[in-house]
């Protein structure tokens, strides 16, 4: 295992990765003739979960989290506490070392890797747009989408206005020397993406920081109409995003610290508070 897969909060380059994987796990699919996903009827579960990149070295530690069906479950620590491990898991880029990783007490490796992803919606903090148009970009997992389908996403996303302004509209070509959209705008694509592709299932590693006040209101705009009525994951970052989640999961060194709501956390004045204060004294 590459050396730089041991902090996987640190990862570079983190978003091709995980196109890759899904890629190559697709073609070699180990449960092909599994049982098929279809939609969330309970919820989604981690029990008793232990991970580690490398056998030397585990990353969670018995970790245990319930998402029931339309609840958001957000999940919180500081860099390299197993936030974006337990995405991993949950999506299987890679598979627990004990314990289960379940959807409607099914486990994720009974399942066909198609169908999971299938149900499973990802928008990164890291947001990747493809060479190709606007449009394309948006119903990229949805190819058979129509311009009014799209249209509709990108107005739930807070972005059809700038991409109605750009000279061919949602035709404009994007690439590497056409790079029309800033970071929140690029995040704002990628919401609208899935958004259009209407998971059961939601994954949300949110991206508010770097960008100006009027993006990140849009941002987090958009995140609240994904993730509204689906059950959701939602990695925070900054916490002043996540203070209405049915429940926060605080990790640190990939242990469950505390769980509770924003205000039950705030009342025990522990990890959490010291997290949540700091945070709001830079604000």
């Amino acid at each position: 295992m590459p050396a730089d897969l041991a902090d996987p909060d640190l990862f570079e380059d983190l978003s091709d990765r995980r196109l890759n994987a899904v890629e190559e796990q697709d073609e070699e699919d180990p449960v092909a003739s599994g049982q098929v996903l279809r939609g969330i009827e309970d919820g989604v579960s981690l029990k008793d979960v232990h991970f580690g990149y490398s056998k030397d070295k585990e990353i969670l530690h018995g970790i245990n989290i319930n998402a029931q069906k339309g609840k958001e479950v957000a999940i919180v620590g500081p860099t390299g506490s197993g936030k974006t491990t337990i995405m991993n898991l949950i999506n299987r880029f890679y598979d627990v070392d004990a314990g289960h990783v379940e959807f409607d007490g099914t486990d994720v490796r009974k399942l066909t890797l198609h169908s999971l992803r299938d149900n499973v919606g990802i928008v990164l903090q890291d947001s990747v747009l493809f060479t190709g148009t606007v449009a394309e970009n948006i119903s990229y997992g949805k190819p058979g989408a129509s311009r009014q389908e799209i249209i509709a996403a990108a107005r739930e996303a807070q972005i059809d206005d700038f991409i109605q302004g750009l000279p061919e509209g949602y035709d404009t070509r994007v690439s590497d020397e056409n790079a029309v959209f800033s970071t929140g705008q690029k995040q704002l694509i990628s919401i609208a993406r899935t958004i259009l592709t209407n998971p059961t299932f939601l994954i949300l590693d949110e991206a508010t920081s770097n960008v100006d006040a009027v993006t990140e209101e849009k941002i987090q705009k958009a995140m609240d109409t994904v993730i509204a009525g689906r059950t959701s994951f939602v990695i925070a970052h900054r916490l002043k995003t996540i203070l209405n989640a049915d429940e926060i999961i605080v990790l640190n060194n990939g242990k469950v610290m505390e769980r509770g709501s924003h205000q039950q956390l705030l009342q025990k004045r522990g990890f959490y508070y010291d997290l949540y204060t700091s945070q709001m004294a830079f604000n």
